[in-house]
């Protein structure tokens, strides 16, 4: 369910709330902006924002938008902080170093650099030329220590950040001054591919060059900013959060006067659109479809994301930890009857997929989910009884304790999120395995839960992993109680050896190879199921230009208002 507010870099984990589970695979578009069903996902680079210039637009007025929950911490670069709606916030108002097209494709943002590139292959250095006229909210100019600063953060050499992801950072060897006070020389020990991912956002040092200021410092608050935009209120009661201009901004003005993110449980997205109480909903469900399609003043926007929902296993503990279990789970749970089920009310077709990496509309696609994925109940028979889990009757019986899973729902979840958790445990009934549905608060579903792996199965959507090593923190070992974005602990030092040469891989077309192999092995190890590529289908106020669905591209929102 996360809203569109930016829809590449900040991808990590963009873990939806348990609201969103239910995907549909594609959608194209009728003449009117309907809607309409077709055999594939929607092609990458599709997007609808009623795109116009800054002269159409105009200046002042507000843009209501929903979020999840009410944020806990809003320091993306933290497990807890890398929630969707979090970082979405974080990038609105700190400095923005790369924006991605709608191809997906990163170029530099020139409010905050002039350039950056690789100057040297050997060892691969790169080096940042930063715009002198960009500076943090405390009237200092954004500088080299800042990058040193994120990088001690997320090099995983001092275990006391708690860091969501390691990659590409610890292989950076060497963070400096360049030539002048706006360069900065970044040195790496090993090629990095994907080194436009990194620093992205920029975060400053004054906020995060201690582990107490990186892990607490960012607690329902942001200490400094650097952006268009700044935060000017938090509201605990009302549950919403209001940014406005920042008076010292640098860049092209922001045609809004403000932004007003309000925390909603996803069941009431609908009703407040309705209600103009928000300006934008997902669409995505036949239900909330059906009566936004209808609304005045109201536009369907499409578009293709790289949005994943999956059902998330956790072999930490319990019946779970046994591989022979969890590839019992994959074989027992029917994907295309869950599709089937869901597929039929909705103005697109589903599809499941086979792939943890890529989305079946991209280059480097295969399904490597082999005999993994395939529903078969005699299989799953099988490998539950090489566990010892015997069928006594219609039950999974070990040491005479039923085998039995608990399923973490959000208690925002949507009524098609909890008939999928129905249909789960339907499923795996028949295979004698018993599910026990527990809902949570919707406040802790991630920082109680699923963050630190409370729970047997759940189901949340990745986002905007364009940059493929993005991935690399949610299929690696986990270090210690760190579990980076693996947050069901199935790793393997092979599947961890493999990503690691992918993101040292510069020509793409081995790296593909390469993920495509530890995909296979992610499949074999039953780490999580991947259901279906969610696209965005998106109710949204005619006169709303230059926002919607955004696809692969970033959202501007600078260019963001209200048409005269």
């Amino acid at each position: 369910m996360r809203p569109p507010l930016r829809s590449t870099t900040a991808a990590a984990w963009v873990a939806a709330t348990a609201a969103t589970a239910l995907l549909v695979t594609g959608c194209g578009s009728s003449d009117d902006g309907k809607p309409v069903a077709q055999k594939s996902a929607a092609p990458s680079g599709s997007q609808q924002i009623n795109a116009h210039p800054l002269s159409d637009i105009k200046q002042g007025g507000t843009l209501k938008l929903a979020i999840s929950q009410w944020i806990a911490d809003f320091n993306r670069y933290t497990a807890n902080g890398n929630q969707g709606d979090a970082a979405d916030i974080n990038e609105l108002v700190e400095p923005d170093l790369f924006d991605a097209d709608a191809q997906g494709d990163s170029h530099v943002n020139p409010d905050f650099l002039i350039s950056a590139e690789v100057t040297s292959t050997s060892p691969q250095t790169v080096v940042y030329k930063l715009n002198p006229k960009a500076r943090w909210s405390d009237g200092k100019p954004l500088g080299w220590r800042d990058f040193k600063a994120v990088w001690q953060s997320q090099n995983g050499k001092n275990k006391a950040y708690e860091a969501a992801d390691t990659s590409g950072y610890e292989q950076i060897t060497t963070v400096r001054q360049g030539a002048d006070a706006h360069q900065v020389e970044v040195v790496f020990a090993t090629p990095y591919a994907d080194w436009r991912h990194l620093f992205d956002p920029l975060l400053p040092a004054a906020g995060i060059d201690t582990p107490d200021k990186f892990n607490k410092g960012w607690t329902e608050k942001i200490p400094v900013t650097g952006n268009a935009f700044k935060i000017s209120s938090y509201d605990r009661t009302a549950q919403t959060i209001t940014a406005v201009p920042d008076p010292d901004w640098w860049g092209t003005r922001p045609k809004l006067d403000s932004i007003v993110f309000r925390a909603l449980d996803y069941t009431a997205w609908t009703d407040a659109y309705l209600n103009k109480e928000i300006d934008y909903a997902s669409a995505i469900l036949p239900e909330d479809y059906k009566r936004l399609d209808k609304a005045a003043g109201t536009d369907i926007r499409v578009g293709a994301r790289w949005d994943e929902v999956h059902i998330e296993i956790n072999g930490a503990h319990g019946p779970l930890k046994d591989v022979r279990v969890r590839q019992a789970l994959q074989h027992a749970i029917d994907r295309k009857a869950i599709a089937a089920a869901f597929g039929k009310d909705l103005p697109v077709e589903l599809k499941t997929y086979g792939s943890h990496f890529f989305m079946p509309n991209q280059a480097g696609y295969q399904d490597n989910s082999g005999t993994y994925a395939t529903y078969d109940l005699k299989k799953a028979g099988e490998l539950l009884d090489a566990a010892g889990w015997k069928l006594q009757g219609d039950k999974r019986v070990k040491d005479g304790k039923q085998l039995t899973l608990g399923y973490t729902l959000s208690a925002g979840s949507t009524s098609a999120q909890v008939d999928q958790s129905e249909l789960v445990q339907a499923q795996l009934a028949q295979a004698g395995i018993k599910v026990d549905i527990q809902k949570v608060p919707s406040d802790d579903y991630f920082s109680k839960y699923v963050t630190i792996g409370n729970f047997d199965l759940t189901s949340f959507r990745w986002v905007d992993q364009t940059f493929r090593s993005q991935a690399y923190p949610i299929y690696r070992q986990p270090s210690g109680k760190n579990l980076y974005q693996n947050y069901g602990s199935v790793s393997s030092p092979e599947v961890d050896a493999l990503l690691k040469k992918a993101g040292e891989t510069t020509d793409t077309a081995a790296a593909n190879k390469l993920y495509n192999e530890a995909d296979a092995k992610i499949w074999a190890l039953g780490h999580s199921i991947p259901l279906y590529q969610r696209p965005q289908v998106l109710a949204v106020r005619s006169d709303l230009a230059n926002y919607g669905a955004s696809g692969l591209a970033d959202v501007d929102y600078k260019k963001v208002g209200w048409l005269k």
